[in-house]
């Protein structure tokens, strides 16, 4: 059985951030799960263009609200607490912050590793290892 408290992760290998999110992995791929878990905080009135090409991603929202865009097909959804979208076709999207921050509780298969950064897609690359 593995226990994991959020307040553990802040400040450690395992937060990782810049100025408009913040990413708490509490589960990794090395935690053997087949899933990684994480808390993502999206600042209100951020932007960001994501493309997870090698990973499929599930998030609920458990507070705060944004929207998110498809740029597939240009379609918008607001998201609040309670809402969950799943990126079950490596859905390129804009998430925007709303008028609060956003607190997110991701999923990620296969799972992260914790040493992704995102590239030029913004995408995660493929985990080889």
């Amino acid at each position: 059985m593995k226990i994991v408290r959020v307040q553990d992760i802040i400040g450690t290998e395992r937060e990782v951030s810049d100025k408009q999110w913040t990413s708490r992995r509490l589960l990794l791929k090395k935690d053997g799960m087949g899933f990684s878990f994480h808390e993502t905080i999206i600042k209100a009135g951020s932007e960001h263009t994501f493309w997870y090409k090698n990973h499929l991603e599930a998030v609920y929202c458990v507070a705060g609200n944004g929207r998110i865009k498809d740029l597939a097909t240009g379609e918008v959804h607001e998201i609040t607490d309670g809402t969950l979208y799943a990126l079950d076709k490596h859905d390129k999207h804009t998430l925007y912050g709303g008028t609060e921050d956003m607190r997110l509780i991701c999923s990620f298969n296969p799972p992260v590793t914790g040493r992704e950064v995102h590239d030029e897609d913004g995408a995660y690359i493929a985990d080889t290892d």
